[in-house]
Formats: structure tokens, C-alpha cells, sequence
């Protein structure tokens, strides 16, 4: 019999690309170990290599099978478990899986000038207009989905979709970074808050001790 599969991670605190594919796991029922590696530590390199060639997290082993990005994760537990990553409606299907897409290709000035950091709290960073024009996107598309999908749910596409688990990061850092966010998207924001996934995940991520300077922004 096959080990359960196993998900390497980073920091939790930190990790928004760890978070992402260990949200959608859990939704989607699919069963995995995990094993955290810490991020920026003289044994990461040689660490995460054990496991995968491209030396990033995350990255998913199941039974011998090695997938290393977090889509490809997402994808490859929604087939061995048969469910969808997606809602049924096909406009709100289309929205979310471009949502997706934009979220796991885009949005680098958001992402290098906001990093997450689920224990920090009342941190104020000045962005650059690059930041700032990344930060609307995002507002106006969370806009756009409640606004076309919400009576469907309380999730951003109605139904739960891997948009959920993507844009969970980009919550948090709006959180830690008091970013406004417009009241249509305030009851998707108290759903994903309330999940008792992403709640364990932050419990956890606030009990943990290390400290990345580079991601500690903000005064």
C-alpha cells in the first residue's frame, strides 16, 4: 500500500503559496501528511531538494509522483479525489478559473511590497503605484464576483472554488495592512475568516517562532 501523500510546506506564517494549495487539499477531502521546512535557513536548499528539483514549496509527493506547483497541486488532488475546483455555473466557472489565473500569474508589486504576515497587525507600508493599481485590481475583481455571484453563497464565486484558497493569502496581507475593503465584500471576508481551515492554518502560523526580516515590512 501507498504512503498517504505528502505536502511539503513553508513557514505559515509567511508561505501564501503553501497556504493556497493546503486550503484547496482540505476542501477538496483530499488526505496528506505535510512536512513544514522553514524558508531562508541555511539547510532550505538542500532540504527541499530531497523533494524537488525546482527547491520551492509547495510541493506535493504521492505515491512517487513529485508535483511541484501549487495550480498543478490543486489539479492533481481534485482529479484523485473527483471533485471540482470550480462552481457549476459556467459564467461564475469562467470568473473564477480567470480570477485564478490572474492571481497565480500577476500581481508581483502586491505580492513584493505586501508580503503575508498572518501575525502582524496594524502594519503601515506606503506602496508604490504599482502596488496601489494591484491592490484595486483585486478589490474590483473580489467586487465583480460578489456582485454577479453572491446569491449563489457565501464564498467570492458563490460556491466555494479554488479562487477561495487563492485570494485567502491576499486577504490576510489586507488584514495585516489595513487595507480598506468595499462593504459587498465584507460577508465573503467574514466567510473565509470563519473557515475552520484557514483558522487552524493561522493558529498555527501564529505559535510559530521564526522571524524572516525581509517579509517583516511596514512600521
Amino acid at each position: 500500500m501507498a504512503d498517504e501523500p505528502l505536502l511539503i510546506i513553508g513557514n505559515r506564517n509567511y508561505s501564501s503559496w503553501s497556504l493556497r494549495a493546503w486550503l484547496a487539499l482540505k476542501q477538496l477531502g483530499f488526505a496528506f501528511r505535510e512536512l513544514r521546512i522553514p524558508l531562508d535557513t541555511p539547510e532550505f536548499p538542500a532540504q527541499i531538494r530531497a523533494y524537488s528539483a525546482a527547491a520551492r514549496v509547495p510541493v506535493l509527493i504521492d505515491d512517487g509522483v513529485e508535483v511541484w506547483d501549487s495550480l498543478a497541486i490543486c489539479a492533481h488532488a481534485a482529479e484523485q479525489v473527483g471533485r471540482s475546483l470550480w462552481p457549476a455555473d459556467p459564467a461564475a466557472r469562467a470568473h473564477a478559473r480567470s480570477a485564478v489565473a490572474e492571481m497565480h500569474a500577476g500581481f508581483a508589486a502586491l505580492r513584493a511590497e505586501l508580503p503575508m504576515n498572518i501575525r502582524a497587525r496594524g502594519r503601515v507600508v506606503q506602496p508604490s503605484s504599482a502596488a496601489q493599481r494591484d491592490v484595486e485590481r483585486v478589490l474590483s475583481l473580489w467586487c465583480e464576483a460578489r456582485a454577479r455571484f453572491g446569491a449563489d453563497g457565501p464564498w467570492l464565486h458563490g460556491e466555494w472554488s479554488l479562487s477561495d484558497a487563492y485570494y485567502a493569502p491576499v486577504a490576510l496581507r489586507f488584514r495585516t495592512y489595513g487595507i480598506a475593503v468595499p462593504e459587498l465584500c465584507w460577508p465573503w471576508l467574514e466567510h473565509l475568516h470563519d473557515d475552520a481551515d484557514l483558522g487552524h492554518w493561522c493558529r498555527d502560523a501564529e505559535a510559530e517562532s521564526e522571524v524572516l526580516d525581509a517579509e517583516e515590512v511596514g512600521a
